[in-house]
């Protein structure tokens, strides 16, 4: 199982390091099974991510599998998976996520699609990355949401599998880009809580974002 895992993650890594998420060694990428987590290593270039380059740890932290040291921002994730109970956890410094980290206090919420990500995102306040207090002021930015951004850092997407968390961090720097660009062009506009509401009434009504058979 941890095999099915490790190498999970070490595709993620590569993926996002394919969109331009993951810069070189900055960011990483983990998932959790049962009491196991499987994390990227230290200093490892994401975009060559082997299996090799995962390590697999206890929620404690305790390092079962793998020769390289976890990840510097270990204690953030094992402190998510804590306090959320969710199943993976992509920390990037994707470029537009973190321009927005370094300017706002809160992501607004532009488009509807933001919605799938809980709301506004909010911006974790600023502290030294790999510490206990920016773990701690991550958490608290993610009540409620499926990411959070990380004051003059980057950002952090949650989900209930791999393959949402990645989608998440991936709709994260869209909204992101989204609102450069709107900003670019004036004041954006948006959308109100009445107008979030009503799109949420309506994507339970439609079943929105998933697949459904046309009927005969």
């Amino acid at each position: 199982m941890t095999g099915d895992l490790v190498a999970a993650v070490a595709a993620a890594a590569r993926r996002l390091a394919a969109e331009g998420l993951l810069i070189g060694t900055a960011g990483n990428v983990s998932a959790r099974v049962g009491d196991l987590v499987a994390v990227t290593g230290t200093g490892v270039v994401l975009a060559d991510c082997t299996p090799e380059d995962v390590t697999v740890v206890t929620l404690s932290g305790r390092v079962v599998e793998g020769t390289l040291v976890p990840s510097s921002e270990l204690d953030l994730h094992l402190g998510v998976y804590a306090a959320t109970g969710t199943s993976a956890v992509v920390h990037t410094h994707a470029p537009f996520a973190t321009a927005v980290a370094c300017v706002l206090d809160e992501l607004p919420v532009l488009h509807y699609q933001q919605l799938l990500l809980g709301g506004p995102i909010r911006v974790a306040a600023y502290a030294t990355f790999g510490t206990p207090e920016l773990a701690a002021l991550v958490r608290e930015a993610l009540v409620d949401r499926q990411a959070a951004l990380m004051a003059n850092h980057g950002s952090v997407a949650i989900g209930s599998s791999l393959a949402k968390a990645v989608d998440h961090a991936l709709l994260l720097e869209w909204l992101a880009a989204l609102h450069h660009r709107a900003s670019a062009l004036g004041t954006p506009r948006e959308l109100t809580p009445a107008e979030q509401e009503a799109v949420i009434v309506a994507a339970i009504a439609r079943q929105y974002g998933t697949t459904q058979e046309n009927p005969a």
